[in-house]
Formats: structure tokens, sequence, C-alpha cells
């Protein structure tokens, strides 16, 4: 099934909005939510991903300036795998939409009340654009750009003065005022070891340790230095 989060607190905006989504497809399951906490709630013990979020970015009618909406896609955005997701932005104030573009990329806003063609249509673009396993990835920031590195590419990370240095097979990529720790967040641990307070390896890149000498040599003939307090966690992750 394919899943999509929508968040609306009217009762009756949320039936109307959820039968327009699943009525695309039979393999769409719509997961509602009224409130913010009650999306989060969801956020967190969902097993299966979301391939889109519909999120009402007002959620209290007493209070026009309320966007919990947009707290919550924030939210959504800080967790790696869904940096990329569809998010739609379900709104009757205009003036919140370049907020939400702006900030939180957002693919695209609807104007209630619904139009049920235009709904429609939303959707099947939405879902034509992403795909169902996405390969690991992370996002960094190099001289004020974005950019997409997938995990697989990554040989070793090392850290720079004032920040990291990313060692792909092809290239090398600069990412200032971000630490090793800050990185290891968001990397997959089952594939990436740090061998070292400055050193990260990609765990498939490893061609074999010398623990005599305490180096790692990479694949394409790179060698990566152990640290000494680091060498019992390598010894146990390699043998694992």
């Amino acid at each position: 099934m394919t899943k999509i989060m929508i968040l609306e607190d009217g009762e009756e905006n949320l039936e109307v909005l959820t039968a327009m989504v699943e009525s695309v497809s039979k393999e769409i399951e719509v997961v509602p939510a009224r409130s913010l906490e009650g999306a989060l709630d969801v956020l967190q013990n969902t097993s299966e991903p979301f391939r889109a979020f519909l999120l009402d970015i007002n959620l209290d009618a007493n209070d026009e300036n309320d966007i919990s909406g947009i707290e919550f896609a924030r939210k959504v955005r800080a967790m790696r795998q869904y940096e990329f997701t569809p998010i739609v932005m379900v709104t009757s104030l205009a003036h919140l939409e370049l907020q939400a573009y702006r900030e939180l990329h957002c693919y695209q806003y609807i104007v209630k009340p619904f139009e049920k063609e235009a709904v429609q249509e939303l959707i099947r673009k939405v879902l034509s654009h992403t795909r169902v396993v996405e390969e690991p990835h992370i996002v960094v920031k190099s001289e004020g750009v974005n950019y997409k590195v997938f995990c697989k590419n990554i040989e070793y990370i090392k850290a720079i003065p004032r920040g990291v240095s990313i060692v792909m097979k092809k290239e090398e990529l600069t990412v200032l005022y971000t630490s090793i720790k800050q990185l290891l967040e968001k990397l997959p641990h089952d594939m990436f070891l740090q061998c070292h307070r400055m050193y990260v390896v990609n765990m498939q890149e490893i061609d074999y340790v010398d623990t005599v000498n305490g180096l790692i040599h990479m694949k394409n003939g790179h060698t990566v230095e152990v640290g000494v307090t680091y060498k019992n966690d390598v010894r146990k992750r390699i043998n694992e």
C-alpha cells in the first residue's frame, strides 16, 4: 500500500480530502491526523514510510496566526528519510504559502474549498515523482549549495579545520561548520564506522584492516588511521 498522511483539523474537510485522495487508487492508504500532537505520534510509530504528506497549515480555527502545519513540516524535513518526500500544504491563507515554499521546499499547495479533479491530478503527479525505496543518502551544504550525497558513493569522511571533507569515489566535498559527530547522526549505522576521532569509513569500501599497524586499507588504495581508543570497536564491527 501507498501511505499518505493528511493532517487536517476540520472533521468534514478531513473526510472530504481523504475520499478524494483514496479515489485515485485502491493502493492508497490515507493515515489521518487532526492535531500536531496526533501527527507526531503517527510519524514516530509507523513502520512503513509515507510517500507524501498533505498538511493543513492552520490547525486552530480560533487563531489565524497558527502555523502548526508548518511546524510539523519542519519536523518531517529534519528526518533523513523524508528530506525529499513531497509535502503538499493545504491552506486558505495565501500569505503563508510562500513561507512554506521557501523554507520547506513544498511540492505544491491546495486551496480550500477542495476541487476533486484538481486534488486527484495533484496526487497522481506526486506519486509519479516518488520512488518506493530510496537509496540511503545525506544532504549537506557546501559553498551555499545543498548536495544530495548517496552513501554508497562515500569512501570515508575526515575532519578538517572548521568542518569535514567527504571523500567519494570520484570527488571530494568540503562541508564547513559540520562535525564528524553531526554527520554520524545522519549516516546509516550499519554502513559507517568511526575508526578515529578524525575519520569515519564506509565499511563496504574497506579492503582489509591492518590491526598490527592500526590502518584500514580502502579498496581504492587509500589508507585510514585507526585510533587507539577505537581499535576494539573496529575489531568488533569488522568481525560481526
